[in-house]
């Protein structure tokens, strides 16, 4: 990790002494660049790039960088940088993360490593969580860098490819993480590389850096290409896995969402489909379906992680509670999910390129956010990322109240206690926010609200744009919001006049969410720059958190259990159980994030192989010398193959590889019989490569071979790697299984995902190889009829 200071272990307090006797000096800059006009101010940034391209190093530019964006900012947004603000600037070019509560404006501070780093030319990606906030910060803060010389672009989904080149070419470019991930992909499956959109990395700030890199790490991006799905098989596997029973035919661990079937569970499909082993190779496709079906029913319930709407699986994302518009899920998963609901079956999605979350950003050579909440995680950052949080102070000190949670023995209870706690406060005119962790639980806190007959606003999987507005009104007299915990994120909640008098916006959180930092980031709904504001956490014992992750404690708990006449729960130590279950449900959740980026760490390596070959192909200047080569890697590879590992070399191995030669070269290689040794056999296959390779050498300037040889490469490239990703994905399947064998799964994956990976690349060799050299024999024999 490049960094620009010489980066401190040391306390957050010695961190931040450090950045103070910058500030210090940026502030010393202040009168100076405030006395210049607009044009002087403006030609700072040619004078700046002048002093870096004369080597001046980059760190020596920062202070005055930095208040010159600040009297930009002043006079093109009327918003002057607070000294706080600097300080999370400068924890940001240095590539780490600043943490800073809700309030204190992270957007206005991301304009000046933001502006500092594009002064070097390579530019800097400015990434946010959704398109609303890419095209606001656009809009806002990039009127800032405009003013000051620099190009500012903006990346969002189904863009124009010539759009998206000039949005990646521009100093600053604006956009949601995943798109970036996704231009990745797409730009190493493109045809040529006038159609690839990004250039090098350089330098990215995340806003929500959290949410990103953490939240949805979960889930890989995948580009899939469409093919049709056996829709009977899907209907017959969603049938029989109706009938399963858990423990029985299937294990699932709640924790991590495991699931496979047990020996009785693959008897019955055995007897079902009339095979004798369901493991075995030519039985994969089936047992693929199976298992989809299985997960389907267990690991995905209706109106939580889906919906369904229109006769279509609408997936929700469990952080937002919005719908994920046009997102499905791939490897026939989403199939499953028809057939369950008894919908219609539509076409598979089958990953053409992939990568993790992790993978895709550990390619940028330095990495920054911010966010309101990092520092619970920051192992996870440090060893995956190698970014440390630091924590800035806040502009004014925080005047929120954090009520101790109220824990109650059944959801009933809570619920009702939620409406009391509503009324109560509403009947004063405070404004109240309630936080859900699921569509569900959101409308079972509506339906407890109307039955007390109060007027709220439910924000249900609703478009950004009225989320963020209606987020933005929950902060006025008399409004009842009921939200999902992540609703709106990014928006600020501004006090409406007279709220500051009955206790400024008071939060509630129904259910402990699975991290400590989603209940941080509720809570820091309340008191914005020193604002008033309370929260409280109502939660029960029958809290899927509980239910998933704490049975055998709360077993143990319920013993001694003692609770007021309401059911709350009097026992102190019922804190101590949340707390304990929210850090056992953290550590399951990073392990299965670990364990996630190791299987991709596999691919990743097999990624990287792939890619750079691709590369060279669409370069085009050394095509011909590919070509030798894996001529020479194909013959090699059908020499060792056929030869027996131990034993004699007989006349019968000898006539193969002759054969296969032939196959391969299109000439005869005649390999003598005393040829006893694979150092004997490669030199008699010399002659035959020296007049192949001579061939190859006199079409070197032939413009039809010129465009065919890197078409066929391209096409036979990417084939095997929408194989080989298949392949992989159907080896994870299967390898929990190795676990019950005594052997080590990971080792089981990393040993065989590297053979199905040679296996893969030799046959593409093989392929590439045999077709080009027909093609260039065709040619042959047309040049010397033309001859004749």
């Amino acid at each position: 990790m490049v960094t620009l200071f010489k980066r401190s272990n040391k306390p957050n307090t010695r961190q931040l002494k450090k950045y103070n006797r910058i500030v210090n000096e940026i502030n010393s800059l202040e009168s100076t660049y405030a006395a210049m006009s607009d044009e002087d101010l403006q030609t700072m940034t040619s004078h700046f790039r002048q002093q870096l391209a004369d080597g001046k190093k980059i760190e020596k530019i920062i202070p005055d960088a930095f208040a010159v964006v600040r009297e930009a900012s002043k006079r093109v947004l009327n918003m002057r940088h607070f000294d706080v603000q600097l300080i999370g600037g400068l924890v940001l070019a240095e590539g780490n993360i600043a943490e800073m509560p809700t309030g204190e404006g992270k957007t206005l501070v991301a304009s000046l490593p933001s502006y500092t780093r594009a002064l070097e030319g390579k530019g800097v990606h400015v990434i946010t969580v959704n398109e609303y906030l890419a095209q606001r910060d656009y809009d806002q803060i990039g009127q800032i860098h405009r003013f000051l010389g620099l190009t500012v672009g903006l990346n969002l989904p189904m863009m124009e490819a010539e759009k998206k080149q000039a949005a990646y070419q521009a100093d600053i470019t604006y956009g949601v993480g995943t798109e970036f991930g996704f231009d990745y992909l797409r730009d190493n499956m493109a045809a040529a590389n006038k159609d690839k959109v990004q250039r090098k990395y350089h330098f990215a700030i995340i806003d929500e850096v959290d949410s990103v890199l953490i939240d949805e790490a979960k889930t890989p991006l995948i580009v899939a290409g469409k093919m049709k799905a056996s829709a009977d098989l899907h209907q017959i596997a969603a049938l029989l896995a109706a009938r399963f029973q858990e423990d029985i035919d299937y294990d699932f661990d709640d924790e991590t969402k495991a699931t496979s079937l047990t020996d009785t569970g693959i008897e019955k499909v055995e007897k079902a489909f009339g095979v004798e082993n369901l493991y075995e190779l030519e039985h994969q496709t089936l047992y693929h379906y199976v298992i989809m079906a299985v997960r389907a029913r267990v690991m995905f319930k209706r109106d939580v992680d889906y919906i369904v709407k229109d006769g279509r699986i609408m997936l929700v994302d469990m952080f937002t509670g919005r719908t994920l518009d046009g997102r499905t899920l791939s490897d026939g998963l989403h199939q499953a999910l028809e057939a369950k609901e008894k919908l219609e079956i539509t076409e598979e999605n089958k990953a053409q390129a992939q990568i993790t979350i992790q993978n895709y950003f550990r390619m940028y050579p330095i990495l920054s956010g911010m966010t309101g909440t990092a520092k619970t995680q920051e192992k996870e950052f440090r060893e995956v990322y190698g970014m440390d949080v630091v924590q800035v102070p806040t502009n004014k000190p925080r005047a929120r109240i954090d009520l101790t949670d109220r824990v109650f023995q059944t959801a009933d209870q809570k619920y009702q206690a939620v409406t009391e706690e509503v009324v109560a406060r509403h009947k004063k005119g405070q404004p109240i926010l309630i936080g859900t962790t699921s569509i569900l639980q959101s409308e079972d806190v509506a339906k407890y609200l109307k039955a007390a007959n109060l007027e709220f606003q439910l924000l249900n999987a609703k478009s950004v744009e009225q989320e963020v507005y209606l987020i933005s009104q929950a902060g006025q007299l008399n409004q009842i919001t009921v939200a999902t915990n992540m609703a709106g994120r990014g928006t600020d909640i501004v006090l409406g006049e007279g709220v500051a008098d009955v206790g400024g916006l008071h939060v509630i959180g129904t259910e402990k969410h699975e991290n400590r930092r989603i209940d941080n980031q509720l809570r820091g709904r309340s008191g914005r720059q020193g604002d008033p504001g309370s929260t409280q956490f109502i939660i029960s014992l029958e809290d899927d958190m509980f239910k998933r992750f704490a049975k055998e404690d709360l077993e143990k708990f319920n013993k001694k259990i003692t609770t007021a006449k309401n059911g709350e729960v009097t026992n102190k130590e019922v804190h101590e159980l949340t707390e304990r279950t929210q850090r056992i449900v953290e550590g399951a959740h990073f392990s299965m994030r670990e364990y996630n980026l190791k299987l991709d760490d596999v691919i990743n390596d097999q990624r990287q192989i792939v890619y750079k070959l691709r590369n060279r192909v669409l370069n085009g200047d050394e095509n011909s010398k590919l070509l030798k080569y894996m001529i020479e890697d194909a013959v090699e590879y059908i020499i060792s193959t056929t030869l027996p590992e131990d034993g004699e070399i007989e006349v019968g191995h000898l006539l193969d590889i002759q054969e296969s030669l032939q196959q391969l070269l299109g000439i005869e290689v005649p390999i003598p019989p005393d040829a006893n040794k694979p150092k004997k056999i490669q030199a008699a296959t010399k002659p035959a490569l020296d007049e192949v390779f001579e061939l190859i050498h006199s079409y070197e300037n032939n413009q039809r071979v010129a465009r065919t040889i890197p078409s066929v490469m391209r096409t036979y490239i990417d084939q095997m790697w929408v194989k080989n990703l298949e392949n992989m994905a159907h080896l994870k399947e299967g390898i929990g299984l190795r676990s019950y064998q005594q052997e080590d799964p990971m080792r089981v994956y990393q040993r065989e995902g590297l053979e199905l990976f040679e296996g893969n690349f030799q046959n593409l060799r093989l392929s590439v190889s045999s077709e080009l050299l027909g093609f260039l024999r065709l040619l042959e024999s047309e040049r010397k009829e033309e001859n004749e």
